[in-house]
């Protein structure tokens, strides 16, 4: 009877060992299979890759941001590199992308005209190339999306005329000569110059943007500053220095200064009255139509034109699809309307150093 009973007994306790192993392998297998579930959902994501010229310009930092957040959003993964200025690391990430198998490369490219053999390389290997905010010259990129940049110039040039800028004498400050943009705002400004008889005296260009020029400029042509009645510079934080300078020899605010970007410290400037007027380019609208088009062109191969003006542009070899946003000009009489209500800035912000002139 008791040998009876120890082998019920062993035969039970084989039976629940059995059972526990068939749980712990039934789990294994479960976790198994989500985890594959779960890597092959990473591995379904389209994975962009990002090259940024630096983030020096303030502005970077907030296209940045926008297009990885909406991006994300749309289920892709973007990688984002800084080239800090340097066109041989921006072709070293380029080819990085490559390596890696990306969907799309988006490209602020640090010099308009070195890039055609990287986009070929990475066209060749069907990875669709985008051109964001400055075009890639002979390179027959999928899209170049950025604002109508020779109308940035226009409402430059109209800053200074609906000011009473007439017969009058102007300095060009202009951004780096080896970034495409900077021609077409060249152009845009001189016309409403030259339709308004005002003369261009001086004219020089801050290679890779460098503000330090502009400042340099300033302190070494005294004698055409003082001639000039205003000063066009090509962004912001250009002007920052313009302004600078200008205050050294206490004409901050005599003569006229304008920019593109609406930094936050050209628009405490204008209010402040050291600075006429910037240009607010609506970049998270730009760097979300960016994200959206980047997965359209590699899900479709196709772009669709909902509430956005896609034409053509001459890249020098190729005519290439061009998104245009349509800019803004800004002055302390619209400012707390394009940049406060739409929240680009803080009124807080804006008015820090002038709260007295502060709205309420």
């Amino acid at each position: 009877m008791m040998v009876r009973q120890k082998i019920a007994k062993r035969s039970i306790s084989l039976f629940l060992s059995m059972l526990l192993v068939s749980v712990c392998l039934l789990g294994c297998n479960k976790d198994a299979a989500e985890n594959k579930s779960s890597g092959s959902t990473e591995e379904d994501k389209i994975q962009i890759g990002m090259s940024f010229d630096s983030f020096v310009i303030e502005r970077w930092q907030r296209d940045r941001d926008v297009f990885v957040s909406m991006a994300k959003e749309l289920g892709a993964e973007v990688n984002v590199q800084n080239a800090n200025g340097d066109i041989e690391e921006q072709k070293k990430q380029i080819d990085y992308f490559i390596k890696k198998g990306m969907d799309a490369i988006v490209v602020v490219c640090i010099d308009s005209d070195s890039l055609q053999d990287s986009v070929k390389k990475a066209k060749d290997a069907g990875i669709v190339v985008v051109a964001y905010d400055r075009l890639i010259n002979n390179a027959n990129v999928d899209l170049y999306i950025s604002f109508d940049n020779e109308k940035v110039g226009n409402m430059m040039g109209q800053a200074f005329v609906d000011a009473g800028l007439n017969d009058g004498k102007v300095i060009m400050i202009c951004g780096s000569p080896s970034d495409n943009n900077v021609p077409l705002v060249e152009k845009g400004f001189r016309d409403v110059m030259n339709g308004s008889n005002n003369e261009i005296i001086d004219c020089i260009y801050a290679d890779g943007w460098k503000a330090e020029i502009a400042y340099e400029y300033m302190s070494d042509n005294t004698g055409i500053v003082n001639e000039a009645d205003a000063i066009m510079c090509g962004n912001d934080d250009l002007a920052s220095r313009v302004v600078h300078a200008l205050a050294e020899r206490r004409l901050a605010g005599r003569k006229l200064v304008v920019g593109q970007d609406a930094d936050l410290e050209a628009c405490q400037r204008i209010v402040e009255g050291s600075q006429l007027m910037t240009v607010y380019k609506p970049i998270e609208k730009l760097a979300k139509q960016a994200a959206v088009s980047t997965i359209e062109l590699v899900q479709t191969h196709e772009l669709s034109d909902n509430d956005v003006d896609i034409s053509e542009i001459d890249d020098g070899s190729f005519i290439v699809p061009y998104l245009k946003i349509e800019p803004q000009s800004v002055t302390e009489d619209n400012i707390n309307e394009v940049i406060i209500k739409n929240g680009f800035h803080s009124k807080e912000d804006v008015y820090r150093f002038v709260p007295d002139k502060m709205p309420q």
